[in-house]
């Protein structure tokens, strides 16, 4: 059938949903649950020192408790 997740609507918003997809997808590769890190990494962004952001990629990532 159709995918209606293809049509993103915008330019702009079609780089927005690759970007999640590769993060979910890096996640996946990595062992990671998708939502369980998106929730953290969403949680921590705002906190998190630009020099520390590296520790927030899937590779990377380890849960905050």
């Amino acid at each position: 059938g159709r995918k209606n997740w293809l049509f993103a609507g915008s330019l702009r918003s079609g780089q927005r949903n690759a970007a999640i997809m590769s993060l979910v997808q890096s996640a996946k590769l990595n062992g990671l649950n998708p939502l369980e890190y998106l929730k953290d990494v969403m949680d921590r962004l705002p906190t998190q020192p630009y020099s520390r952001i590296n520790e927030l990629l899937p590779h990377n990532w380890k849960p905050a408790n």
